[in-house]
């Protein structure tokens, strides 16, 4: 017998029959693969191959790709759902969905047909991977820092630069490199690039805080070649190409971060009415009661804004970016604290590796950093907001004029 979730299910009144389904069979992965390895998984920072083989043959990776290829384009309504389910038990799993988003967007939507032929297919079943590599040593979220140069030449162009940070890099057959020719500086390109390609080389994998089983290392390109044939959209769209995978990939890290405060509050909840404290359920106390209040209300409404966000890049709104950053901002903020609170009411047991608040604690503090810090999107929403001030509707209390002479 099947009991109720502790978060409803009302997000998913909007998907089809077939996209329920879909989230049917994930959450079936969590509650018989997924979670119960999840500790395991994060006990070393190695790539998870048994977790992405598993979602590559279910179809999830798939979800990312055009139904030309083999995938089956899924609307973001569906994804964060996919990826909340997963984000619940298991970070690595969930970051492998995103990771895909990120690493390959800019091929399903700057290469050329035969490239795409090429490559797509086996980026759907896994047979292939890719990294995107943005991030440097002096630019990540500001792109237009980036000091990657483009060389042109007769048979196409010659990269050199430095990459950082880059997920998947120990285990990529491609690479996304986003850089700006060489002769201007305002001109952005991005190119494929092959891992066996000569002048290129991936440093060792470097050891970080949480996020286990999806390894990051440094890359290095001295006047690596690459052919016309290569270039992800025309020159100058390097900028745009690296915003959309950004931008998909802001949204997952929102679910993502959604679905382990979520799998947070299910923990802390579980454990206040197994717990006992002067003489009644821990859960009986009016304050870690009005903890979890806090907690539940606040996760609603970020799944809310959530929600809206993946409607409006399903539908092409104009102002998804700026409700991407506002959605990635409140959840990976929330996530951060709803787990560290759960942590609390948890007491020495939430803090032990054998408790799995631990691993979600450890993970959650990248989702406020990944795609651009949480100070970052405070920065793009407010300066859009202003904009948009400056020919918005007046507020009909006001009387005309300057606001300075009122």
């Amino acid at each position: 017998m099947s009991h109720p979730r502790l978060f409803g299910d009302h997000f998913l009144c909007s998907l089809t029959d077939d996209e329920q389904a879909m989230v049917r069979r994930v959450r079936g992965l969590c509650r018989d693969t997924l979670g119960p390895k999840a500790a395991e998984v994060a006990r070393q920072d190695v790539f998870a191959w048994d977790n992405f083989r598993l979602l590559a043959r279910e179809g999830i990776v798939g979800t990312a790709f055009p139904r030309r290829f083999g995938g089956t384009d899924a609307r973001q309504q569906l994804r964060i759902r996919l990826i909340e389910e997963l984000g619940r038990v298991c970070s690595t799993s969930a970051s492998l969905i995103t990771g895909t988003d990120l690493s390959s967007r800019a091929i399903v939507a700057g290469a050329s047909e035969a490239l795409q032929e090429q490559l797509v297919p086996g980026l759907c079943t896994g047979e292939l991977q890719a990294a995107f590599g943005l991030t440097e040593p002096e630019a990540g979220s500001d792109v237009r820092g980036l000091q990657t140069r483009f060389r042109r030449t007769a048979e196409g162009y010659r990269i050199t630069g430095r990459k950082k940070f880059i997920t998947r890099a120990s285990t990529a057959d491609w690479f996304v490199i986003v850089g700006c020719a060489q002769d201007d500086p305002t001109t952005f390109l991005a190119a494929l690039v092959p891992r066996d390609a000569p002048g290129f080389s991936i440093g060792p994998e470097v050891g970080k805080l949480g996020w286990y089983g999806v390894p990051i290392s440094s890359l290095t390109l001295n006047e690596v070649a690459v052919p016309v044939s290569h270039r992800l959209g025309a020159e100058g769209e390097g900028f745009s190409l690296a915003q959309d995978a950004l931008l998909r990939a802001r949204i997952g890290h929102a679910a993502m971060a959604l679905g382990r405060a979520i799998g947070a509050v299910e923990i802390a909840a579980t454990y206040a009415g197994d717990r006992s404290s002067f003489g009644k359920a821990l859960g009986e106390h009016q304050g870690v009661q009005w903890m979890l209040a806090d907690m539940v209300t606040q996760i609603e409404s970020s799944r809310a804004l959530l929600a809206l966000t993946a409607q409006k890049y399903d539908r092409g709104d104009t102002d998804v970016a700026t409700y991407a950053s506002m959605a990635k901002l409140q959840a990976t903020d929330l996530c951060m604290k709803v787990v560290t609170d759960a942590l609390q009411l948890t007491g020495g047991r939430g803090y032990l590796q054998d408790f799995p608040l631990e691993r979600f604690f450890r993970d959650a503090k990248l989702n406020q950093i990944g795609e651009g810090a949480s100070e970052v999107h405070k920065t793009v929403i407010g300066r859009d907001w202003m904009r948009r001030a400056r020919s918005a509707e007046r507020n009909p209390c006001l009387r005309e004029g300057s606001l300075v002479d009122y």
